[in-house]
């Protein structure tokens, strides 16, 4: 009989709960299921598709050199993985079925219906998060709608115990499989950079963490500056495990971690609201169903103007710090995070477009695309979530440029229409005494955030 891992969100072969525990039980084999009709569902992006295609065949060969085979089957949708895993459990005698478990409403709905439909017991097992959902509560027993008191009893919870990372599993090594081969677009230029294997993701952490995360802080928010952990496409697929992040964070840099100060404990708190995200969505599952956090801003008369989103989409507002974000995006399927915060809150606070436009753009671009982590960024910007920005403060998009593209680096290098221009008119191309090939801005802002102003309090005072 075999024991039978489930590969998911979580392809590695260190630090894997499910995968251990199915080695334990005795001769395993292990499963991923491709569902290009669900992908394309949820608006995953090609870029994000290709990768896991990559991150599939390489865990192939490492489970090859653990003697564990890696079967991949590729099936619609979710609807149709029980019947299929059913199948499969049957024609290679499986005795127990093991799995990570995923913490979102479709997610947790096929999980539920492949147990029923099982004949063998399934066991799903918490890996994903620094604590699953449900064990960081308030003293009364509810969950957190804030991120900072969540942060400090997660935080808490982790000084009073941290789970143990895993090490690599032996055993004797067989043929690796073929190459996995389900519908992915060869877009392979746009991986160049990111880790596409455990052992690739691995190494930019440690270095990451050697080099860059003392710094973090003081320079996360510059995106001329190449200072972030990129890890977040990784994370995304499970390339690295976050206790694998921890636990180097507490080898290279001690106690340090633990001070929101530092910079490492700046960087703790990002895969904190990583988790807290997750959180809110399993909880408070309508997050996940196109609902905003706060109930009472669905009520919000959102713009659709589609020039004025397509214009946004396209790198063409006439705001520069935006229009280098979103070019940025297009070419290359990713947005520094201060970025993302700069677009988010042009589209919905400038613009008056509803937020799920933007999130759903968003996805369908992002090589790091992860959908808790994304709705709750855009119900942060959008005043619509958990922990939202107050609605009555709005992004300035001249005053941010100036604030983290102060020497418009980056905006030279994603909008070459004013690599000529200088500095004194970048941030306002509009007051440039010659012509530009460049667009005037689709709108003022100062007009357009009166009117913002105007449509929540409709419905905060109303």
């Amino acid at each position: 009989m075999t024991a039978l891992v489930w590969f998911r969100n979580d392809l590695r072969s260190i630090d894997n709960t499910a995968l251990s525990r199915a080695m334990e039980a005795g001769e395993a084999r292990a499963l991923f299921i491709a569902t290009p009709g669900q992908w394309q569902h949820h608006h995953m992006a090609p870029v994000k598709l290709r990768l896991i295609n990559h991150a599939v065949d390489n865990l192939g060969e490492h489970l090859a050199k653990a003697g564990v085979r890696l079967d991949v089957l590729v099936v619609e949708d979710f609807a149709a993985v029980p019947a299929a895993l059913a199948t499969y459990c049957r024609e290679h005698q499986v005795s127990a079925l093991y799995a990570n478990r995923e913490y979102l409403v479709n997610e947790l709905a096929r999980d539920n219906a492949v147990a029923e439909t099982l004949a063998c017991p399934c066991y799903f097992l918490d890996d994903a998060l620094l604590a699953p959902p449900g064990s960081v509560l308030t003293q009364q027993g509810e969950p957190y709608k804030v991120f900072t008191p969540f942060k400090k009893q997660l935080k808490d919870r982790l000084l009073q115990h941290l789970g143990q990372v895993q090490p690599r599993l032996k055993g004797d090594a067989i043929e690796p499989p073929t190459k996995a081969v389900f519908s992915s677009p060869d877009c392979d230029a746009l991986l160049e950079g990111w880790p596409l294997d455990e052992d690739a993701a691995l190494l930019a952490m440690r270095r990451f963490v050697t080099e860059r995360a003392a710094d973090y802080k003081t320079e996360r928010d510059f995106p001329s500056l190449d200072t972030t952990s990129r890890l977040s496409a990784a994370l995304s697929i499970g390339l690295i495990s976050v206790r694998q992040c921890l636990w180097r964070l507490l080898h290279e840099h001690g106690d340090a971690v633990w001070d929101d100060a530092s910079g490492p404990g700046t960087w703790l708190n990002e895969l904190i609201w990583r988790d807290f995200y997750q959180h809110v969505a399993w909880h408070f599952p309508r997050v996940v169903k196109g609902r905003a956090f706060q109930a009472d801003t669905d009520a919000i008369a959102w713009s659709y103007n589609e020039a004025a989103f397509k214009a946004w989409c396209e790198g063409r507002t006439g705001y520069p710090i935006v229009d280098a974000a979103m070019r940025q995006l297009v070419a290359t399927g990713w947005m520094h995070n201060r970025l993302r915060m700069i677009a988010a809150s042009f589209l919905v606070k400038d613009l008056q477009l509803d937020w799920r436009l933007g999130e759903t753009f968003f996805m369908r671009h992002l090589i790091d695309g992860d959908f808790a982590a994304n709705n709750g960024g855009w119900q942060w910007a959008a005043s619509t979530g958990t922990d939202a920005a107050p609605y009555f403060r709005i992004f300035n998009p001249t005053e941010q440029g100036k604030r983290f593209d102060p020497k418009g680096q980056f905006i030279r290098n994603w909008v070459p229409e004013l690599q000529s221009v200088s500095d004194k008119y970048l941030f306002e191309p509009a007051a440039y005494p010659g012509a530009l090939d460049y667009p005037q801005p689709i709108v003022n802002h100062k007009e357009a955030r009166l009117k913002t102003l105007a449509l929540f309090k409709a419905i905060k005072e109303g």
